[in-house]
C-alpha cells in the first residue's frame, strides 16, 4: 500500500449487527511507513439497495438510497509516520429495512474511510459492512392468527376418456406465522370420487423474491419438499406432515421499495394435476397464541366440493404415509428432534407446542440476510456473525428458469376455493 502500512475500520465492541435508530460507534486506524501529506480523511456511512434482472450482478439497474451521511475526521495537513486513530459516529435512521442479500439484489449497510492525497498522488479508500436488523412481531401482520387453508376439486377423465371422475384436495398449516426452527403442522386431506388410484400428493415451502426492476424479475426456490403417497380409488385419506422452518429471511422487507419476499406451501397432486398456495409469513417474534380470539364458525358452504366431502363421510378416513422428506440441514437447538442429517423416518414427530421466538430469545436465528448458497445468522445482541455450515437449497433443488409464472398474490391465495 506504498506510505500506508494498515488502513482499516473497527466497529466498537466488534459489533455488526445494528437496529435502526441505534448509534453506530467505531474507530478508524491508520499506521504509516513515511509522512503522508493529505488533502482530507473522510468517513462515510451509508445503506441502500440495488437490484438488477442479471443474476449475481452488482452492476445495478435500480438502486435505492436509504442514507449517506459523511465525518471529517482530519483536514488538509501532513500524516506523520506511525499510528493514528480516528473515532467516528453515526446515528442510523428509525426506518430502514432490514438487510439482505440475493441473487438479483441486495440492501447493504456500509461504513467507508478515504484519504484524498494531492494531485498525482495515490488516493486509498476501505470499507466495512455492517447488517441491520429490523424485527419482525408477527403479531403485527394483520389477519395473522388462525390457520391458513384452502381447496380445489378436480373433475378429469380416465380410460382413454371413457370414463369421468372428481377428485377433491383441502389442506392446512397449524397456522399463518412461523420463525425459524419451528414446526409447520400440515394436514392435507384427499377424496377420490373415481375409480383410479391418484398420484402423489407433493407439499413444498417455495420462497418468492420479486425484485422491481423494469420488469420485475421473480426469483422462486423450492425449499422443503415433502411427498405421500398416491390414494386408492373411490378413497379419501389424511395426510399429515410437519416441515422445520429453517433459518430465513423474514417475509417482506419493511422501508425496502425495491425487494418483496413472500413464503407459500404449495399443495398439489401429481395425478390428477391439481394445485393450491398456502400463504404463510416468516419472522423475528413467534405469534402469541394466547392472544387469538375464538374463530367465527364459517359460513354455508356453497361449493359442490363441499358436497362431495360430506357425502364421502360414511367412508373410513386412510392415514395416507409420507414417501420421501427433503429437508434442510443443522437448524435450531430449539426444535424437539435435531433434524441434522435429516431424513423422513415413519412414526417421527415433533412437539405440537411451538418453541416461542422473540426478542430476548438469544439462543435462535433471529437474522438471516442472505438466500445464496450459505446463510449467515446473527442472535440478537452484540455477538458476532455465526455463519451456517449447511447449503440453504439441496443439491437436487435449483432456481426456476425465468421469467416464471408467479404464486397468486396473497388475496388471491386466500380468497381462492375452487
Amino acid at each position: 500500500m506504498g506510505k500506508i502500512q494498515a488502513f482499516d475500520v473497527t466497529f466498537k465492541d466488534n459489533k455488526v449487527v445494528y437496529s435502526p435508530g441505534e448509534s453506530l460507534s467505531g474507530t478508524l486506524k491508520i499506521t504509516t511507513t513515511e509522512a503522508l501529506l493529505c488533502k482530507d480523511i473522510k468517513v462515510n456511512c451509508q445503506g441502500f439497495c440495488g437490484v438488477t434482472s442479471k443474476s449475481n450482478d452488482t452492476a445495478w439497474t435500480v438502486e435505492e438510497q436509504y442514507f449517506s451521511s459523511t465525518l471529517s475526521v482530519a483536514d488538509k495537513g501532513t500524516l506523520k509516520q506511525g499510528d493514528h486513530s480516528f473515532p467516528f459516529k453515526f446515528l442510523i435512521p428509525a426506518s430502514v429495512p432490514t438487510s439482505f442479500e440475493g441473487n438479483y439484489g441486495k440492501v447493504m449497510y456500509r461504513v467507508r474511510a478515504f484519504i484524498d492525497t494531492p494531485r498525482f498522488s495515490k488516493d486509498y479508500k476501505i470499507e466495512k459492512p455492517f447488517y441491520l436488523l429490523s424485527l419482525l412481531n408477527l403479531n403485527d401482520v394483520p389477519d395473522i392468527h388462525g390457520r391458513s387453508s384452502s381447496s380445489v376439486t378436480k373433475k378429469f377423465t380416465y380410460l382413454l376418456g371413457v370414463k369421468t371422475g372428481t377428485v377433491v384436495l383441502k389442506a392446512h398449516s397449524d397456522m399463518k406465522g412461523y420463525t425459524p426452527g419451528q414446526v409447520i403442522q400440515l394436514t392435507t386431506e384427499i377424496h377420490n370420487q373415481s375409480g383410479k388410484t391418484t398420484g402423489s400428493v407433493v407439499a413444498c415451502l417455495i420462497q418468492k423474491v420479486t425484485y422491481q426492476t423494469k420488469k420485475p424479475t421473480i426469483d422462486l426456490r423450492t425449499l422443503v419438499q415433502v411427498e405421500g403417497a398416491g390414494v386408492k380409488a373411490g378413497k379419501q385419506a389424511e395426510w399429515k406432515e410437519q416441515i422445520i422452518v429453517p433459518p430465513l429471511p423474514q417475509s417482506s422487507l419493511a422501508d425496502c421499495g425495491l425487494i418483496n419476499m413472500e413464503y407459500f406451501i404449495e399443495i398439489s397432486l401429481k395425478s390428477p394435476e391439481a394445485s393450491f398456495m398456502l400463504p404463510i409469513h416468516i419472522g423475528n417474534i413467534s405469534v402469541d397464541i394466547t392472544s387469538a380470539r375464538p374463530s367465527r364458525p364459517p359460513p354455508p358452504a356453497t361449493d359442490p366440493s363441499h358436497y362431495l366431502v360430506m357425502g364421502a363421510r360414511g367412508q373410513a378416513t386412510e392415514a395416507l404415509p409420507t414417501e420421501s422428506h427433503s429437508q434442510l440441514g443443522v437448524l435450531s437447538s430449539q426444535a424437539t428432534v435435531s433434524p441434522s442429517a435429516f431424513s423422513y423416518a415413519p412414526g417421527l414427530t415433533f412437539s405440537q407446542n411451538q418453541p416461542r421466538s422473540d426478542a430476548t430469545n438469544t439462543t435462535g436465528p433471529l437474522f438471516c440476510v442472505s438466500t445464496g448458497a450459505t446463510i449467515p445468522f446473527f442472535s440478537e445482541g452484540s455477538t458476532n456473525p455465526k455463519p451456517t455450515l449447511y447449503p440453504l437449497l439441496p443439491p437436487e433443488y435449483s432456481t426456476s428458469t425465468l421469467p416464471h409464472e408467479a404464486p397468486p398474490s396473497y388475496v388471491e391465495s386466500c380468497s381462492s376455493n375452487t
